[in-house]
C-alpha cells in the first residue's frame, strides 16, 4: 500500500515564508512526476508547481520567483518551498505523485490529504 503524507501547513503573515514537505511511503517501485496543487475555497483545485524524475520544473504564473519545488529521490519526498506569501495564497495544498508500486507495471496519480496554509495579518 502506498500513501502520500502532507506536512508545514501553517498560519503565516504576508511576506512570511512556509516549507511543505510530502513523504511517499509503502512499497513504491518507482516515482515519476511529482507536483504541488491547491485550492482556495470557491476555487478550483490548481496546479501551483511539478517536478519530472530529471528534475525539470514548472510553476505557475502566479508564483514564479517565489515558490521552489524540489524532490529528494532518495527519502522519496518532495518539498515546496514558499517565500513572500500573499493572502492570495491562501488555499489547502495537496501534494501529487505519479507513483508506481513496486508489485505493479503501472503508475498511478496519488494526492495526499492536504495542508492548510492560511496567510493573513
Amino acid at each position: 500500500q502506498v500513501h502520500l503524507v502532507e506536512s508545514g501547513g501553517a498560519l503565516v503573515q504576508p511576506g512570511g515564508s512556509l516549507r511543505l514537505s510530502c513523504a511517499a511511503s509503502g512499497s513504491i517501485g518507482s516515482i515519476n512526476t511529482m507536483a504541488w496543487y491547491r485550492q482556495a475555497p470557491g476555487k478550483e483545485r490548481e496546479l501551483v508547481a511539478a517536478i519530472t524524475g530529471g528534475g525539470s520544473t514548472n510553476y505557475a504564473d502566479s508564483v514564479k520567483g517565489r515558490f521552489t519545488i524540489s524532490r529528494d529521490n532518495a527519502k522519496k519526498m518532495v518539498y515546496l518551498q514558499m517565500n513572500s506569501l500573499k493572502p492570495e495564497d491562501t488555499a489547502v495544498y495537496y501534494c501529487n505523485a505519479d507513483i508506481r508500486s513496486y508489485y505493479s507495471t503501472t503508475f498511478l496519480k496519488l494526492w495526499g490529504q492536504g495542508t492548510l496554509v492560511t496567510v493573513s495579518s
